[in-house]
């Protein structure tokens, strides 16, 4: 299965190739500011991630804590 994964690498040889042509699209002067937007919209993304992951994390803690209360109150009637 890694092995099936490693086969849409670029190798060394491509990688140039995207590199060159990425320079002939945007030249030298526009590649920081692409890359700068590129690493902007990673951690937006990220961030986005994380909020929802811990919003998850804390519906499932509460959904817990509603159970053991129900089965505490069972327990007691």
């Amino acid at each position: 299965m890694n092995t099936m994964l490693l086969g849409f690498l670029p190798s060394g040889a491509e990688l140039v190739v995207i590199v060159f042509v990425v320079l002939l699209l945007f030249g030298g002067r526009k590649i920081p500011e692409l890359m700068r937007g590129l690493g902007k919209g990673i951690r937006e993304f990220n961030n986005a991630r994380a909020t929802i992951e811990g919003e998850i994390k804390e519906g499932m803690r509460e959904a817990d804590r509603k159970a053991i209360e129900e089965k505490k109150e069972q327990t007691q009637a």
